[in-house]
């Protein structure tokens, strides 16, 4: 015992000298540090300030929104298109027949019904179905900012009658700023295919990009600004295709009515992961 105590005395005295020691040399430096911080305006020092708590609050909020992966799709499309049958039917099962146009979004977080069956955790999707009625059209808007896809449903049955409404809702959705930005995915849903007459995808996609061709065309002409939309559409000089468009746009086939949803269902999961 001895022994450590007396090692112990050696190491306390060790360890004062070197307190001593560094003591004597930060003395000179905080002085030199604090005549320095003095010389410097005050207006420097809170500038340096504010760009450092910028700088986290911003870290901080980019490292938030990173974690928070949209998990929206939604549908739109004209009235009578067939939207709410389609979020029925991804929601229950249930083609819901006797529904009426809807005047208020439809909105649901669940998952999908050909998934309930699945074993292991499966992600919900967040469905919200537009009113295609013109006056509420704008309630898209509210929406977008979450939107990890669009659904643009146009009926493949009375298509001809709506094709200029149709182009240009599609057209006036193509050229949102939040859409445009942040790419948003579009499909474009030939619905009620399971109907003789019904017209063709890749008819319904041709006479879209004609029209949508049309109309970039006579809106170009009434102003430059577009002062309607945030984005122009297409290549300068040549004809319009969905292939030009910024964001990805592909066309699909469905019929709400007997459940053939496998494409709707397929770009969900394509952009809302399990």
């Amino acid at each position: 015992m001895e022994g450590f105590d007396e090692w112990k005395k050696q190491a306390d005295k060790w360890l004062s000298q070197a307190s001593q020691q560094w003591q004597k040399h930060a003395e000179p430096l905080c002085s030199q540090a604090q005549e320095y911080i003095q010389q410097v305006p005050p207006t420097q020092i809170y500038a340096a300030l504010a760009v450092l708590l910028l700088t986290s609050v911003l870290f901080i909020l980019g490292r938030f929104f990173k974690r928070q992966k949209a998990h929206t799709i939604l549908l739109s499309g004209l009235s009578g298109s067939g939207k709410t049958v389609l979020f029925y039917q991804l929601r229950d099962g249930s083609a819901h027949l006797g529904t009426v146009t809807s005047m208020e979004p439809n909105e649901g977080s669940f998952v999908l019904h050909s998934e309930k069956s699945k074993t292991g955790k499966v992600k919900p999707v967040h469905l919200v179905d537009v009113p295609g009625h013109s006056r509420l059209r704008p309630k898209l808007d509210e929406f977008l900012p979450q939107a990890a896809g669009v659904i643009f449903v146009v009926d493949a049955l009375e298509f001809l009658p709506n094709l200029r409404a149709a182009s240009e809702y599609l057209y006036d959705i193509l050229t949102k700023a939040s859409v445009v930005k942040k790419k948003i995915p579009v499909l474009v849903l030939c619905n009620k295919t399971d109907k003789v007459t019904a017209h063709s995808k890749d008819f319904i996609r041709k006479q879209l990009e004609k029209e949508i061709d049309k109309l970039r065309a006579s809106r170009s002409a009434i102003s430059t600004a577009d002062i309607a939309n945030d984005f122009t559409l297409g290549v300068l000089g040549e004809p319009f295709s969905f292939t030009q468009c910024q964001n990805k746009v592909t066309v699909a086939e469905a019929a709400g009515i007997t459940s053939d949803i496998i494409e709707v269902e397929q770009f969900i999961r394509d952009h809302v992961k399990s």
